[in-house]
């Protein structure tokens, strides 16, 4: 298959790389007005890189275009885009099917919201599509980005709330990270045991969760022994209303998405 990148940064290089690892034989086509941003995405590719002269040239090429630019040059990027032909897959965040099908003049378009543990191959990505992208191509699409983690598909009206969740939420995950070997410190713990400890401490209990699929609350009651050390700690999460500031970032991001788009 082949398959274009409008826009050569970390996200298209980190599809791009899952591509040539587990679909080899695929021709890539990539057009970045940086040269420098062309040259790394060469060099952490590892497959034969077509470099276009423009973007029209990337669609006249390709198959499937994935479109990763930042919002604010969507409208430059495919000003003078004719889509013929071929379909879309839209990573730009905030950006609506509408309006990415009049700008481009294609009823076949896909929008997927990955988030940046994509970049390591754990992450995970939303997809969305309009009613016209071609089902085959679909299923590409669920096979590349599956090679950097996991699926699922969602109606757009959705894809603020997985932004809030999915998109922002490692953000959420590295504070709590970093709170974590704060108060191992603030305990005593010089701040490199402090760091494995939390780290290890939240890579197991993430795989205990995976492989066990048992509900968070079920795991969380067999390390909580009555009037033991973690109900004591329990107690103050509440208190503090750790739940709630959950909740409320996530709220907080999917309504500021919304905003944007």
């Amino acid at each position: 298959m082949k398959i274009g990148f409008v826009g050569a940064g970390q996200m298209a290089t980190a599809i791009a790389s899952g591509i040539a690892s587990n679909f080899p034989g695929t021709d890539v086509f990539v057009f970045d007005p940086a040269d420098s941003a062309l040259d790394s995405f060469e060099q952490n590719v590892s497959t034969k890189i077509n470099r276009c002269a423009n973007n029209q040239a990337v669609v006249d090429a390709s198959e499937l275009v994935i479109l990763a630019v930042k919002p604010q040059v969507v409208e430059t990027a495919v000003a003078d885009v004719e889509a013929g032909d071929t379909s879309f897959v839209s990573v730009i965040a905030g950006t609506r099917i509408a309006k990415l099908s009049k700008l481009i003049g294609s009823d076949k378009i896909l929008r997927a919201m990955p988030n940046t543990p994509c970049l390591i191959g754990q992450g995970v990505a939303a997809l969305c599509r309009s009613e016209n992208f071609p089902h085959d191509h679909f299923e590409k699409v669920v096979e590349m980005f599956s090679a950097l983690g996991a699926t699922i598909e969602v109606p757009e009206r959705l894809l603020d709330a997985v932004t809030g969740l999915s998109g922002s939420g490692p953000a959420f995950v590295y504070t709590f990270v970093e709170s974590l070997i704060d108060a191992g410190v603030v305990v005593g713990l010089p701040r490199e045991s402090a760091r494995t400890l939390a780290l290890q401490t939240v890579i197991g209990s993430l795989q205990m969760l995976v492989e066990s699929g048992e509900h968070p609350a079920v795991l969380r009651d067999r390390v909580t022994s009555p009037a033991g050390t973690t109900i004591h700690g329990m107690e103050q999460l509440e208190h503090l209303g750790f739940r709630g500031s959950v909740i409320a970032a996530v709220r907080a991001a999917a309504e500021r998405s919304a905003e944007l788009a």
